[in-house]
């Protein structure tokens, strides 16, 4: 009997790699919104430039920061690429966004596979339904198949 239950944990994975393949995932997707976010600020911050310089005369100098270099340009050579480059970001955050959403479900899938419950959001459910129980910290249990 001892031999099949070392058979049954060969074949799957143990408390501890289910955890850690969990941690992974979210800390990927943790990862992946934070850039989403800063792609979002980088869009915002060029669509602010382009709007200043659409008023601009285009012989006018201005300056570019290129790899910790400041060139001086004009704005007429500068505005074209600052717009390919909003647009680019535009499709680049787009992408992200799907990869993201992508991201949440594989989470999701892998919360169901393996039974996982995060204590601090079951108790949020419940709490929406009228239960008032006190709150805890977040706890992430594992329940073995």
């Amino acid at each position: 009997m001892a031999t099949d239950s070392k058979k049954s944990k060969a074949k799957g994975k143990t408390n501890e790699e289910i955890f850690n393949g969990f941690q992974a995932l979210r800390g990927e997707q943790r990862h992946m919104a934070n850039k989403l976010s800063e792609m979002e600020l980088e869009l915002h911050e060029h669509k602010i430039v382009i709007d200043t310089l659409k008023e601009v005369d285009g012989n006018r100098k201005c300056f570019k920061m290129v790899g910790g270099v400041l060139c001086e340009r004009t704005v007429k050579e500068v505005l074209p690429v600052l717009i390919s480059n909003r647009d680019q970001l535009a499709k680049f955050i787009e992408s992200l966004t799907e990869q993201l959403s992508k991201k949440g479900q594989e989470v999701n899938e892998y919360k169901d596979k393996y039974n996982i419950k995060i204590r601090g959001q079951d108790e949020h459910s419940s709490e929406a339904e009228g239960d008032k129980k006190p709150r805890t910290g977040n706890v992430l249990v594992v329940n073995p198949m």
